[in-house]
């Protein structure tokens, strides 16, 4: 991690516009720009099929509320922010990492909202997003455990078992997507010890 908190991961693909690489960076200061970015890029990726916390279709300022729970967290030192720039500075992925404020379980936290933009998509950001975010948590003091949790159905839970996270439990029919469709809520695990 650099002094001004920023996290450069090997990220490069190659595609028909050309290699890219998306710069992470951690607690990144919090301004209009960024507020605006990480709600199209929470509505792009939801819109997309992405399962962060809403079903499509879904519009920015519908977010919002959300996001700025998520930034008020971050502020109070509760949650620490992870994002990713591509080349042109723009918010591209991101994911937050909540502390645990009980006293037994402040040695882990939890991930959420993990989201690469949908044309970035099935070229390694992912894997580069979730290899940040274990970087990030092992650079933080007293942290020896990730856990996360992701909706059923989707294949999400062999992606995050391919970057290192195994299941440990799952709610079947826990999330209601829509009338009808309930999807298991499953939690994953990472040690970082």
């Amino acid at each position: 991690m650099g002094p001004d908190g920023s996290l450069k991961i090997a990220g490069e693909c190659s595609d028909k516009v050309g290699p890219m690489s998306l710069t992470f960076e951690m607690d990144p200061p919090v301004d209009a720009q960024l507020r605006d970015g990480l709600c199209t890029l929470w509505a792009d990726v939801t819109n997309a099929g992405g399962a962060i916390g809403f079903v499509p279709p879904v519009t920015p300022d519908a977010i919002r509320q959300d996001l700025l729970t998520h930034l008020v967290s971050v502020d109070a030192g509760r949650t620490r922010m992870l994002i990713g720039r591509d080349e042109h500075g723009a918010i591209a992925a991101g994911a937050f990492l909540v502390l645990n404020t009980h006293r037994l379980k402040r040695h882990w936290c939890s991930v959420y909202t993990v989201m690469v933009h949908p044309s970035l998509q099935g070229r390694g950001h992912g894997r580069d997003l979730m290899s940040a975010t274990e970087k990030a948590a092992r650079g933080m003091e007293g942290i020896t455990a990730l856990r996360l949790t992701c909706r059923g159905g989707l294949g999400l839970e062999q992606f995050y078992a391919s970057c290192g996270y195994r299941e440990v439990g799952r709610l079947p029919g826990a999330i209601k997507v829509a009338d009808g469709e309930l999807r298991d809520d499953v939690t994953l695990w990472m040690d970082l010890a």
